[in-house]
């Protein structure tokens, strides 16, 4: 933390937005807005029945944090999330809170990551219950309130009356946001910060939330790594488990594009709103891209494609006794294809090197793409698998940025910040009119 903290009641807090399933779900979102207009830094915390009503996505742009939905779910540095937040949350608000979530807390539950989260915290707590009229002043309800508020302390922001989801009016609105921001205020108090080492605090995205300047965009994107059959039992695959094209589709969908995800082997959740199309072998992502390039504006190529295939692929299984031996045949260049057979779209593809990045101009030369990224897989922290990644980014025109160590959502958006540009420069609605010359078919990552 600096010395000087931002402006607002808030200035220099951490706090931690639980929301649970109800229908005033979507109103978290603002009352996310108004917390961090307070100087609040905030993480978000969603119930599984919470992530039916609104995604993840815009919690994540607005708090710059990624959100919190399964007590499993560690930061990228290995820390356990929700500890991460209960240990350092100068507040935490339940913000819808449901009567299920106020039964648990009551109860000492912790069933999901923001009760968990609650149980699990020192800090001061408040909740603002929204249900149906009937199960706010059910009895259980009452004593289970009447039990957060004076046995735990938790601060109630008691719901409002106005029509209510089941058509009905009573008393089981959420109240107002300002009168929830209020309560955060006057439950802190005059605390000192809880956590002022901001290395102690859950890790906060690496630059400023982007714009959303791909609205309209088509963009195609390629994750994981295909597996090329040897038998029906054994394939030739690669380390990639798409952690990185996952961070871009993310990246994509919460600056507004539509996105076709072309996902091979992958071992992280593919985000919600995209359009998947599995794919397994270098064949199949090329069909596949064949028939997601038709409309597309750009192609992020991320997938760890395999050089080669088995020449003849057996349709049994080979038993341990005939031995084995494996005949090879290079697979085309799909990305280089793509740029030669004159795509308009603006083109990215990787390149993952070990040993240093030297060939990375050549082969941004020879693919006739508009943007390389290269990195050292061998270097720590930017292999396979890893949370974050060290690249250096060549365009067409010679220029070459290093940038530093970096979570991959943040390379995504340096990335995108490049396609963007690109597009915004060919007009709203308008693919990229860059013209490719024919490239070789060496394969690059």
């Amino acid at each position: 933390m600096s010395d000087a903290q931002p402006a607002g009641r808030l200035g220099g807090r951490l706090i931690a937005l639980g929301v649970t399933g109800s229908i005033a779900a979507y109103k978290a979102v603002e009352l996310l807005r108004l917390l961090t207009a307070e100087g609040a830094d905030v993480v978000v915390l969603l119930s599984p029945s919470a992530t039916r009503f609104v995604g993840p996505l815009s919690f994540a742009a607005l708090s710059r944090h990624p959100v919190e939905s399964d007590v499993l779910d560690l930061l990228p540095d290995g820390r356990i999330g929700h500890i991460v937040v209960a240990d350092s949350a100068d507040a935490m608000v339940v913000a819808p809170a449901t009567a299920n979530s106020l039964a648990a807390m009551a109860s000492g539950l912790a069933g999901d990551v923001v009760t968990a989260t609650t149980l699990a915290t020192s800090a001061p707590v408040v909740v603002a219950p929204a249900m149906d009229g009937d199960m706010w002043t059910h009895p259980a309800t009452v004593a289970n309130v009447t039990r957060l508020r004076d046995v735990f302390g938790y601060a109630v922001v008691a719901p409002d009356s106005g029509a209510l989801a089941s058509g009905q009016t009573g008393v089981g609105r959420l109240a107002e946001l300002p009168a929830i921001v209020d309560a955060v205020v006057a439950a802190i108090g005059d605390r000192p910060i809880r956590q002022p080492d901001a290395a102690a605090r859950p890790t906060i995205a690496d630059g400023p939330p982007r714009e959303a300047d791909l609205v309209g965009r088509h963009v195609v994107i390629t994750a994981g790594g295909t597996r090329e059959p040897i038998d029906p039992v054994r394939y030739i695959g690669n380390r990639s488990t798409g952690r990185m094209g996952a961070a871009l589709a993310e990246a994509a969908l919460a600056r507004g594009a539509r996105v076709t995800l072309l996902a091979a082997a992958v071992e992280v959740p593919l985000p919600e709103g995209a359009e998947i199309i599995r794919v397994e072998t270098a064949a199949e992502l090329g069909s596949a891209l064949r028939d997601a390039m038709g409309d597309a504006d750009a192609l992020v190529m991320a997938a760890a494609v395999a050089d080669f295939t088995p020449a003849a692929p057996r349709d049994r299984k080979i038993a341990r006794a005939d031995g084995l031996s494996l005949e090879l045949s290079p697979t085309p260049d799909l990305l280089a294809g793509i740029a030669a057979g004159g795509s308009n779209a603006y083109l990215v593809g990787f390149a993952a090197e070990t040993g240093g990045i030297d060939r990375a101009p050549g082969k941004l030369a020879a693919k006739g793409i508009d943007l390389l990224v290269a990195n050292d897989v061998s270097e720590a922290g930017s292999g396979f698998g890893t949370e974050t990644n060290r690249v250096t980014l060549l365009d067409r025109a010679g220029g070459t940025e290093a940038l530093p160590l970096l979570s991959k959502r943040e390379v995504a958006d340096r990335i995108l910040d490049r396609v963007a540009a690109a597009l915004d420069g060919r007009g709203p609605g308008a693919q990229t009119g860059s013209m490719h010359e024919p490239a070789s078919t060496e394969g690059a990552r």
